[in-house]
């Protein structure tokens, strides 16, 4: 799988791509500001980069120039904006972006950005001229996984449950109605993520939920999905 780096001031956007990609078998890398964006990438020269266009230090466009003009925009870059315009998007394609996400990011459209980009050979070899016709797509983004952008997942009451992919589960019924459903929906979605290896694909399909619904859930009942990482040759 690729290596991707995320270049972005907001720690909660930070973790959830992150989440997000390395479900997915990526290897990821984090940056907050342009001079860590310099860093990682002449350490660990990433297959794709998301780059947000709004940083203090020194904005996405700007560091996507730099990169250009160093001859060191070598991998496809796909820029990232809460407050872009027509006018950003196309500026960010004329110095070498191949797609821009508009904040907040949806995990459907993110992934398929990723793969369209990781799927371009000469987005690849962009770096020694960045004004080449690579077909650059403006990709439109709608809703965004609710809450996930903070990073903070609301808190539940602990549970009485075994864990583990286990076929049954005893379950403490006196109780509101609602800290029991949430009780049975996180041992119903722990049990499949065992099951299934932890892969989000397969899951999403057993319990015929859309991956984005899939995610919100997962984040609302607290499920750790840390634990049921599959690995990177997994699907």
């Amino acid at each position: 799988m690729a290596t991707i780096l995320v270049v972005d001031d907001e720690l909660g956007i930070r973790a959830l791509l992150s989440e997000i990609l390395s479900d997915e078998g990526h290897s990821v890398e984090l940056a907050e500001n342009a001079a860590q964006a310099r860093a990682i990438r002449e350490r660990v020269r990433p297959d794709l980069v998301l780059l947000d266009i709004w940083m203090p230090d020194v904005d996405g466009i700007t560091l996507l120039k730099e990169w250009g003009a160093s001859s060191l925009l070598t991998m496809p870059v796909i820029m990232m904006s809460g407050h872009g315009t027509i006018d950003t998007a196309v500026e960010a394609t004329k110095v070498g972006a191949i797609a821009f996400l508009e904040k907040p990011i949806t995990l459907q459209k993110l992934l398929r950005a990723v793969e369209q980009a990781l799927a371009k050979p000469a987005a690849r070899a962009a770096g020694a001229n960045h004004h080449n016709a690579l077909a650059p797509a403006r990709v439109e983004i709608g809703l965004a996984i609710e809450g996930a952008v903070s990073g903070v997942a609301p808190m539940l009451p602990p549970v009485p449950l075994v864990l583990g992919p286990q076929p049954e589960q005893l379950f403490e019924l006196d109780r509101p109605l609602r800290e029991a459903r949430d009780a049975f929906e996180k041992s119903y979605f722990e049990f499949h993520l065992a099951k299934e290896n932890g892969s989000m694909t397969r899951v999403a399909e057993k319990t015929g939920l859309e991956r984005t619904h899939l995610y919100r859930k997962l984040k609302q009942l607290g499920v750790d999905l840390s634990r049921n990482k599959r690995g990177a040759g997994g699907n």
